[in-house]
C-alpha cells in the first residue's frame, strides 16, 4: 500500500502504533502458528529464524516514529491516513477488535479515507453498532474488498462502498533478489497455509504424484507435503509464489498471490476466511478455484494444470483501473460520499 502510494508521488508512511498486548499475542501465535495442530519443539528455532528475517525487513520500512495503540495523541500528524486493507474493522478479531484506532478514533490527520477495509470474518447478519458505525462516519471515503464488508457498511451508512483490490493485487511486487536455486531450482508446488482437510491434501497428493512435482509447504508446517520452509522471509515468499507450477491454499493471500502471478491453483475455504476468500472470487469470476470438500478428482486436475483463464485477468485488469480511480478521488476529495 505505501509503495503504491509513493509511486503516486506522495510521501507515505506506516503507522508504527505499538502495543505489550498485541506484541505478546503475536509473538505467542507466531511460534504456534498451525493451531490447533501442535507444533514440534524442533519447530521453534525455525519460527525463530523467521521472526527475526522479518523484524529485519521492518527496519527497512518507512515507518512513523512509535505511538502507543491505545493513545494516538502520542502520533505525528498527517495530512491524510488510510486505514486498510485487511481485517482492520474485524469486531472478532483475537488482538485487534474493537481497537477504535482503525475506526478512525483519535487518529490526528485532516483527512481519512479506507482502502480495502475488511470486517474478516465478521457476519453482516450480525449488524455493525451504532457507536461502531458512527466513528465510521469519520471517514472522508470508504472503500472495501469484499461483499460481506460492502454490505456492512450498506446497512450501517446507507451506501454501497467501493470494491477495490487488495494491495497486493492493486500494485507491482518486486522481490529483492534471492538466491533460491538449491529449493526452487526444480519444478514444485507451493502448499500455503494449514490444517487442510483429509480431502484435499489427499487430492493434492495424487495430482503430485501423477505429475512427479514435489510439494513445498511455505510458512507453516504441513506434514504430508514433500518439504517444509518455514524459514522464508517475504522476499521468499513472493519469489516462491511466482515460479510455482502450482499453488495449494486456504488463505486469501495464497490466492492472491497465485493470481498475481497467474499460476494453477486450488483452495478450500475454512470458516475463518470464507468471506475473504469468497468475496475475492466472485468479483473476478474465479468461483472455480474454489473447492468444497466432494470435489470430483478430475476438476482438481483441471484447476491445477490450466492456467488461469484471461477472463479472471481480464476482471483483475479492470478493477485495478477502477481502484486506481477510487484513489484518484480518495486522495482528492474532503467529503464522505458514496464512492
Amino acid at each position: 500500500m505505501v509503495e503504491g502510494l509513493q509511486a503516486r508521488g506522495h510521501q507515505a508512511v506506516i503507522l508504527d502504533h505499538d502495543s505489550a498486548r498485541v506484541n505478546q499475542a503475536e509473538w505467542t501465535c507466531a511460534f504456534q502458528p498451525v493451531l490447533p495442530t501442535a507444533v514440534p519443539k524442533s519447530d521453534y528455532p525455525l519460527y525463530r529464524e523467521k521472526i527475526l528475517k522479518f523484524f529485519a525487513l521492518f527496519n527497512e520500512l518507512p515507518m512513523s516514529p512509535r505511538f502507543s495503540l491505545d493513545n494516538p495523541a502520542e502520533m505525528d500528524e498527517y495530512d491524510l491516513v488510510v486505514v486498510g486493507s485487511d481485517e482492520v474493522w474485524n469486531l472478532t478479531h483475537p488482538w485487534f477488535g474493537h481497537c477504535p484506532l482503525f475506526y478512525g478514533e483519535g487518529l490526528k490527520t485532516q483527512r481519512l479515507i479506507s482502502y480495502a477495509a475488511s470486517f474478516g470474518n465478521y457476519d453482516a447478519t450480525w449488524g455493525l453498532d451504532p457507536a461502531w458505525a458512527e466513528k465510521l462516519r469519520n471517514f472522508d471515503m470508504i472503500s472495501v474488498r469484499d461483499a460481506n464488508s460492502q454490505a456492512i457498511i450498506n446497512n450501517a451508512l446507507g451506501f454501497v462502498p467501493e470494491m477495490v483490490l487488495d494491495p497486493c493485487l492493486q500494485f507491482p511486487i518486486t522481490p529483492d533478489p534471492r538466491d533460491n536455486s538449491e529449493k526452487l531450482g526444480q519444478p514444485y508446488v507451493a502448499v500455503y497455509g494449514h490444517n487442510f482437510t483429509e480431502s484435499f491434501t489427499r487430492e493434492i497428493r495424487q495430482w503430485a504424484e501423477r505429475q512427479q512435482l514435489p510439494l513445498i509447504s511455505i510458512g507453516y508446517r504441513n506434514d504430508w507435503v514433500d518439504e517444509q520452509w518455514l524459514t522464508a522471509d517475504p522476499h521468499d515468499f513472493a519469489q516462491f509464489m511466482a515460479q510455482a507450477q502450482a499453488v495449494a491454499t486456504n488463505f486469501f493471500h495464497g490466492c492472491v498471490f497465485a493470481l498475481r502471478n497467474a499460476r494453477p491453483f486450488v483452495c478450500e475455504t475454512t470458516p475463518y476466511r470464507q468471506f475473504k476468500l469468497q468475496g475475492l472470487m466472485a468479483k473476478i469470476g474465479g468461483e472455480k478455484h474454489l473447492l468444497p470438500e466432494g470435489t470430483p478428482t478430475e476438476v482438481y486436475a483441471a484447476r491445477l494444470s490450466e492456467p488461469v483463464s484471461p477472463e479472471i485477468l481480464q476482471k483483475i485488469d479492470a478493477l485495478r483501473q477502477t481502484s486506481n480511480a477510487y484513489l484518484d478521488r480518495a486522495l482528492t476529495l474532503k467529503e464522505l460520499q458514496p464512492a
